[in-house]
């Protein structure tokens, strides 16, 4: 028979498991300030516009940057930016690499479950955390499928992800040639027009997730790779961050003659969605890409 007491205690500690699981589902991925929901951001008006490639703002985003790495047998590992430099790392060849764009409400469990992907498919995956900037204004609104709140936010995430392609380069385990630059959403359009300032910034290839290449603000519009780096777009036809005006997609301006593509899903749920690499059609599509303009034939690896 049980006792009473126990009935009671036993009903606090299901409680309790119940109410930390629904705690860590609530969290933001970890790196805390990484996210909108944990970041104090920074009045508009208080930004200069020497802040948005203050070099000391830009290692702070790198410094902070999430690290993935292969780790054998289709797995991965994940270190940092410290144990990097550090020289705690070594492979017996040189890898592939991925310099990751995260979207504008920062690091989230997509953010590591695209990169998580990318190293089991054998890249070494770098994403700047650019919320770790000391001043850094809320750029939208994830609630209200609101963009555009700081409109200088592209120029600090172009540099974030220029100092980074630097930095990926150096690292002794790396092929120096093969490094892909790819982001989701505002992470996307840095990717789609992000221009290297030299050949220390120059990438293989450039993947966009969920962004249309279209836009009023020029700077935002279009795709600035040049002939020598092709591009994959994806977009959903029903992306939710996109149904207030006929934006198009990324086709119009992709080089037809490089290997670039745009694919536009049509069909549900891929339509309707905003976060394409939840779903496997679009991670075979990317892993596809990356085989054929990276020379890579490592196995592909796609969750059950």
């Amino acid at each position: 028979m049980i006792s009473a007491t126990w009935k009671h205690s036993r009903h606090l500690v299901v409680l309790a498991v119940i109410a930390a699981g629904l705690l860590y589902l609530l969290q933001p991925s970890p790196g805390t300030g990484l996210h909108n929901s944990t970041r104090e951001f920074t009045d508009p008006e208080e930004m200069l516009p020497e802040d948005w490639t203050d070099p000391a703002e830009i290692r702070r985003a790198w410094h902070a940057a999430i690290v993935y790495l292969p780790d054998g047998d289709q797995k991965f590992i994940e270190t940092s930016v410290s144990e990097l430099q550090a020289g705690e790392v070594a492979y017996g060849r040189k890898l592939p690499a991925v310099v990751y764009m995260h979207g504008c409400s920062g690091i989230w469990s997509g953010t590591h479950t695209r990169m998580q992907f990318l190293a089991g498919n054998g890249f070494v995956v770098i994403a700047p955390a650019s919320l770790a900037r000391k001043k850094y204004p809320q750029s939208c609104d994830v609630e209200t499928y609101t963009a555009g709140l700081y409109r200088h936010t592209l120029k600090m995430r172009q540099a974030d992800a220029g100092y980074a392609i630097e930095q990926v380069k150096q690292l002794p385990f790396v092929d120096e040639d093969k490094i892909v630059l790819m982001g989701l959403s505002q992470g996307g359009i840095t990717a789609a027009t992000f221009e290297a300032r030299d050949k220390r910034q120059n990438v293989r290839a450039r993947i966009i997730e969920g962004w249309t290449c279209h836009d009023d603000w020029p700077e935002y519009n279009g795709v600035r790779a040049p002939a020598s780096e092709p591009v994959l777009a994806l977009v959903g036809i029903d992306d939710p961050w996109f149904q207030t005006e006929s934006v198009g997609n990324c086709q119009p301006f992709l080089n037809p003659h490089n290997g670039s593509a745009s694919v536009v899903y049509r069909d549900a749920p891929l339509a309707g969605s905003h976060e394409l690499m939840e779903y496997n059609s679009p991670k075979m599509e990317v892993l596809r890409f990356l085989r054929r303009h990276l020379d890579f034939s490592a196995a592909v690896i796609l969750p059950q």
